[in-house]
């Protein structure tokens, strides 16, 4: 037996960061303090283990914890030694509860049999080497800290405070349960409460809380309930100001807000199946074919099924979270709104997401804009701005990725301004908005009542302490004004393998149709489980036990664990009879579940710390709480209108107003958000945010299809003018909705009146003028809605848009995001801006369609801003009617096919000599830019000469157009994100670009010989596989019988792999990719003797073959089907490494098919055509070179990224990950294993393709097709 002194072991990887990576880290240092030399940095994995590990165990997990290819890394003691000169810092996550990364490396250990492994956590030790002996001074010290640590979720390592038994040995048991003393103190008794723990009543609450419990209650409230009280009815979950009585410059409204938005419903069509009343709201959508398994829950063959699916739409922001801890915050936001999609009526199917920052001025080092003051300070307790939009950009992104969400529409606001009333205005406290688009059977739309003898359920991650109080800390006035600590307590974390986990169970039981168990569904969100209890219940009641729920840290408290907003969890109600079917559903997952209580129908929901119920922390009816409660009234008052007009001299050229607008990050190239998140996972994206042969980052909507094999689909748009709003709040909220139908138009939809919307309003609203704004903006949205026939059917507030910075309250712009979604009939009906006419080598025509009345105003335009003003008259809709006939009319011609491009327009039409040229230029009103051939012109003017204009005619061109000014912004902002050499690559290459080159070797439409019979398939997936259902559909459109099966189905012995012909490994992020990616899929198959012979047997049979995709093929490399592997413990011939830019990588990316064994590539050689790409970890590496010319001599490499001429590459981003001569797929010796990094099962039908050759574009069958029907060939002719 192995011994050791402490229950955490330590274990020390060297060289924990490649050298590019290593290279831009000394450089931020030196660029800080010039004397530092060098700096080193290694890994310390911390493993709490709560018994002893036999040598035999000790094995397995050094074998997860080393590099395949450098196993002789991982060390026992620190290989970094202090010295003089130098400077050890230790940087980990903070102590007080686990991390993602543990979680699913814990989860690893756990299916490996190392039960012992409770937590598993990565610090990162730093060895920075100055030039001098004297050292650091403790001021340089901290300096250097902070630029390597995250504050907020991270703490430096000391022998001081580093766990030497167990990371929970500091953290003090927090006071449980107590009572308020209200009968004696009365309201103070409430005040101090409210002031110890940031609970943010307002003087109704006070009011109306005193005197429940003093005369209703006549007892006094515990602790616990207090905080329910302040979670549950915040601003944050109750929306006191939508729903209240608004009094503005002394005259009453008669409708509160709400009711203006609810009533846009009353002149639209009534399409809307949930609005206003659920986690997500929904239209009527289409009956169409859906993959489904026969026998869902278990394993199970798919087959097609005809269904009724309904589609969903849910936004909401988080935007507190996010201005503490980016990263996280924006994980959770995402998780979240997942969530809202899962948990509407009694489930929900996740589609895609959309997302948006808006944050202050960035301030990017090295990089002085002319707009931005660097002389404005920025408060402690909020992320710097640049930090926010980085890093909340990269959790969402992150996120998304590892959930297997792609995220394909968005937009970026920075702004800070002192205005013309004195006053600082800038998204100090940030905006992270995230949305979602999903669908649902049309049977499912309505939660069933509570009914007595319902069992209370919880899935999803245990208890942590995490965002307790977020509801109320999100709902303070103006951030900065609570203790720092609280903001510490609202710190969140995401973990994208546990919610993936949740949406399996919540999938397999919508997809058991009529026997679905999930009788109501509710997410965990602000308030925790107080709020989402109550919520399930209501208005049944019930009892909940505190012991019955699973803790993540056994030091929670009563208080904590009925308040935390820990995530990735949902309740749901389910009967006793159907308890065991959702249980076993939870187990294939590896989900946990708990059963923490039952409805009772007393109206009363009582939370007891056992079932004796001796002491009950919360016991309240629920009419208490959740019944209807006084309105709130508000008096506001409208703030005279004074900005200055526009004053731009003019000596400033258009060409120096254009480089200035071009950088603006509102108007400047994406490509820095784009790049580093999957817009392709499922499948089912028809159009995201890059177009043409450069993958540029134009797109207006975003379009889904709703199943792999029908054309019908989800179009959707976003509009937000907020900067116009400061101006003209009314023409900020009318420019927002036609903004919105101005992207949307480019998509076809079924009708107009079919559009849907959310609105989602981030405010100031409580501070003087702010309110009156809002309301102002919430009348003027409303009205045109109503004149156009759009409605309102859902959406979220957040109220508390300001934050304190030293003595100033700085207040964010008003924002309102309007998002729509329609019905879109055919998906293959959207065009995009890029211009086709030249490369179709005929002419084309640009048609304006303009909407302004002939007006050109500067106010609230990219191009004031870029001379620190706002103006004084912004863009407005002149004409709705002019609007609504202008959208028809393009929908027409676009069903119609006379479209090529379009765009939505921020320019005028025409340059007359009496006009200003820079307002004709950059005037930002209301129109679009479409272009046609020039024999369809005519056809298109008959549609309306009054707003159609020609503008100018195309002739072929031969090279792309290249603005370095619209670039380098975004170039700027990939600097502080990735690898400094490869966004100096990809910056340099978009100069000197062609286009790719594709070209065919065969007849994509030739189909494969034709069979009945059933061939069996195995597509498996492992916990964090998300591309097996693309994958599936793929094998089902050529005749395959597909068979979905899990690791737990193997490990568990439900199945075998003797009746398959072929093994799918898809793709996705297994265990999240902790410890390395597909480490703990692989360590699973290569530590089970049982199941590592039935993989060999498998293998080496003749009849079979196999296919590794993304994170498929990283398996097949390390369980030795690609290249050799001799024995467990030895270095594997192939591994799939980082990509050199250190990031994940989401790419458009051409290749080039090569001769070689493989199989499924058979008559496809010379090929070269586009693939998707999406991976983190793609780089092929050889244990040495000698593997790798093997390998090419055997004719094993399979596939290769190359450039503009064709030509294997190796340059970034052509190459996305810097495998050897564009490696990008492999096949065994006898081609009947093929892995490949590519995801070919993304790109199997047309519409799923970003960019095609326009003669190309009549191929009914996408060419990736040819190898999924080569397979099917070679199993016909190898019985």
């Amino acid at each position: 037996m192995v011994r050791q002194d402490s229950s955490i072991l330590r274990f020390f990887q060297k060289s924990a960061f490649p050298e590019a990576k290593k290279s831009d880290l000394l450089k931020k240092l030196q660029d800080k303090y010039s004397f530092i030399e060098n700096v080193e940095v290694e890994l310390c994995f911390h493993v709490e283990i709560t018994s002893e590990l036999t040598e035999a165990e000790l094995n397995i997990l050094k074998w997860i914890l080393k590099s395949p290819l450098q196993p002789q890394s991982l060390l026992n003691s620190t290989s970094l030694k202090k010295e003089n000169g130098s400077l050890l810092v230790e940087i980990g996550p903070r102590f007080n509860f686990s991390t993602s990364n543990s979680t699913n490396a814990v989860s690893i250990c756990q299916n490996l049999g190392l039960k012992q492994v409770t937590r598993l956590e990565t610090s990162r030790r730093y060895w920075i080497k100055s030039d001098s002996t004297h050292g650091f001074s403790k001021i340089q010290e901290q300096e250097i800290i902070s630029m390597i640590h995250d504050r907020m979720t991270e703490c430096r390592y000391t022998e001081e405070n580093i766990p030497k038994k167990s990371f929970n040995e500091k953290l003090l048991k927090r006071e449980n349960i107590y009572n308020v003393d209200v009968l004696k103190l009365g309201k103070k008794a409430l005040q101090d409460i409210d002031a110890e723990l940031g609970l943010a009543f307002d003087e109704a609450d006070l009011t109306y809380y005193t005197n429940l419990f003093k005369n209703v209650l006549k007892r006094n409230p515990t602790n616990v309930e207090c905080f329910d009280m302040a979670q549950s009815n915040s601003e944050h979950s109750r929306h006191w100001f939508f729903k209240g009585k608004m009094i503005v410059d002394n005259k009453e409204y008669e409708d509160s807000l709400i009711d203006m938005i609810m009533k846009t419903q009353e002149h639209t069509n009534k399409n809307n199946v949930i609005k206003f009343s659920d986690n997500s709201s929904a239209i009527k959508g289409f009956t169409n074919a859906n993959l489904r398994p026969v026998n869902a829950g278990k394993t199970s063959v798919f087959q097609s099924v005809i269904t009724n699916s309904d589609l969903i739409f849910t936004a909401e922001t988080h935007n507190f979270p996010t201005g503490v801890a980016p990263f996280s915050g924006a994980t959770t936001g995402t998780g979240g709104r997942i969530r809202d999609v899962q948990c509407v009526g009694r489930g929900g199917y996740c589609i895609a997401g959309t997302a948006g920052y808006s944050v202050g001025n960035l301030n990017i080092p090295g990089y002085k804009l002319p707009w931005e003051d660097n002389s404005l300070q920025y408060p402690i307790n909020f992320a710097p701005p640049l930090e926010v939009l980085i890093e909340a950009s990269n959790g969402a992104s992150d996120y998304g990725n590892k959930f297997g969400e792609p995220l394909i529409s968005g937009f970026v606001r920075t702004f800070g301004m002192v205005d013309s009333y004195g006053e600082r205005r800038e998204w100090i406290k940030p905006i992270m908005f995230s949305g979602g688009i999903g669908s649902m059977e049309a049977n499912m739309t309505d939660k069933l009542p509570p009914q007595k003898g319902h069992q209370i359920v919880k899935i999803g991650g245990p208890v942590y302490r995490i965002g307790v109080g977020g509801g109320s800390a999100s709902s303070v006035e103006v951030q900065g004004d609570n203790k720092a600590e609280l903001d510490f307590n609202a710190v969140q974390r995401g973990d994208a393998e546990m919610e993936q986990k949740l949406n399996r169970v919540v999938r397999a039981c919508l997809e058991l149709g009529n026997r679905n168990p999930i009788v109501s569904i509710h997410d965990q969100g602000a308030g925790g489980n107080g709020n989402v209890l109550k919520e399930l219940v209501e208005p049944a009641g019930g009892i909940i036990y505190v012991n019955r729920f699973e803790l993540g840290d056994p030091t929670i408290n009563a208080l904590e664990l009925w308040g935390a907003e820990y995530q990735e969890n949902n309740a749901l109600l389910c009967s006793k009879d159907d308890l065991k079917l959702l249980t076993d559903i939870c187990k294939r997952e590896r989900c946990p579940i708990n059963v923490v209580g039952e409805v009772t129908g007393t109206g009363k929901v009582v939370l007891s710390l056992d079932e004796s119920q001796t002491i009950t922390p919360f016991n309240l009816e629920l009419d208490h709480v959740l019944g209807k409660m006084p309105k709130k009234i508000f008096h506001l008052s409208r703030k005279a209108n004074i900005q200055k007009a526009l004053d731009i001299h003019p000596s400033n050229s258009i060409y120096k107003s254009l480089e200035k607008v071009l950088r603006l990050p509102a108007v400047c190239s994406k490509r820095y958000l784009t790049n580093k998140v999957d817009r392709c996972v499922t499948g089912l994206v028809a159009q995201q945010q890059c177009v043409g042969p450069l993958h540029t980052p134009l797109a207006d909507v975003a379009v889904t299809a709703i199943s792999h094999f029908s054309y019908e689909g989800i179009a959707s748009s976003i509009g937000e003018q907020p900067i116009k709003g400061l101006v003209n709040c009314g023409a900020g909220a009318r420019m927002t909705v036609a903004e919105a139908l101005s992207n949307l138009v480019f998509a076809v939809i079924t009708d107009i009146k079919d559009i849907k919307c959310s609105g989602n309003w981030m405010w100031a609203a409580k501070l003087p003028g702010e309110g009156a704004a809002l309301v102002d903006t919430c009348k003027a949205m409303c009205d045109i809605m109503c004149e156009l026939g759009i409605a309102i059917d859902g959406g979220k507030d957040s109220l508390s848009m300001a934050a304190r910075v030293d003595q100033e309250v700085v207040k964010a712009p008003g924002t309102l995001v309007i998002s729509t979604y329609a019905p879109c009939p055919d998906i293959r009906k959207v065009v995009t801006p890029d211009l086709k006419a030249p490369s179709m080598g005929q002419t084309g025509v640009l048609i304006f369609i303009d909407l302004s009345n002939d007006h050109n105003r500067l106010g609230g335009s990219a191009l004031a801003q870029t001379f620190n003003q706002l103006g004084d008259e912004c863009p407005d809709v002149e004409s709705v009617k002019k609007l609504s006939n202008a959208f028809k009319a393009t929908q027409k011609l676009i069903k119609d096919g006379a479209v090529l491009s379009g765009h939505d327009w921020n320019g005028s039409h025409n340059w007359p000599s009496t006009r200003n040229a820079l307002s004709i230029l950059f005037s930002e009103e209301v129109g679009w830019v479409l272009e046609v051939l020039q024999g369809t012109y005519n056809i298109a003017l008959r549609h309306s000469k009054k707003w159609m204009y020609l503008y100018t005619t195309l002739e072929r061109v031969q090279s792309f157009a290249f603005d370095a000014n619209g670039e380098e912004t975004s170039y700027k902002l990939e600097i502080q994100q990735t690898v400094k050499s490869c966004a100096d690559e990809e910056f340099n290459s978009l100069a000197i670009r062609k286009g790719p080159n594709y070209t065919l070797t065969f007849d994509p439409d030739v189909s494969s010989v034709e069979s009945d019979r059933q061939i069996k398939v195995a597509v498996i997936r492992e916990e964090g596989s998300n591309g097996d259902r693309e994958m599936a559909a793929a094998f089902v459109r050529v005749g395959f019988e597909v068979w979905d099966v899990t690791m737990q189905d193997l490990l568990s012995g439900d199945i075998t792999l003797d009746k398959f012909r072929g093994v799918i490994f898809p793709g996705g992020f297994s265990y999240a990719d902790v410890l390395g990616s597909a480490k703990g899929w692989a360590a699973n198959i290569l530590f089970n003797e049982k199941l590592r012979a039935q993989f060999d047997k498998f293998y080496n049979r003749p009849d079979t073959f196999s296919l590794g995709v993304c994170n498929g093929c990283q398996l097949m490399a390390l369980i030795g089907w690609i290249g050799k592997l001799d024995d467990i413990h030895s270095k594997p011939q192939v591994y799939l490494d980082h990509n050199l830019s250190g990031r994940f990588e989401c790419r458009w990316s051409t290749v080039k098919i090569q001769k070689s064994n493989a199989i499924m590539f058979k008559n496809m050689e010379n090929s070269t055509f586009g693939v998707w790409v999406a991976h983190g970890e793609g780089r092929f590496t050889f244990q040495d070179n000698q593997i790798y010319k093997q390998m090419v001599d055997s004719n094993c490499a399979a596939l290769r990224y190359v450039d503009d001429e064709n030509i294997p590459t190796e340059l970034y981003p052509l190459n996305p990950n810097g495998s050897i001569e564009g490696l990008a797929g492999v096949c065994s010796e006898n081609g009947r294993h093929l892995a490949m990094m590519p995801h070919p099962e993304r790109c199997v039908q047309p519409f799923q393709w970003p960019y095609m050759p326009a003669d190309w574009v009549n191929y009914r069958s996408s060419p990736w097709e040819k190898m999924f029907r080569n397979a099917f060939t070679w199993c016909l002719e190898h019985q």
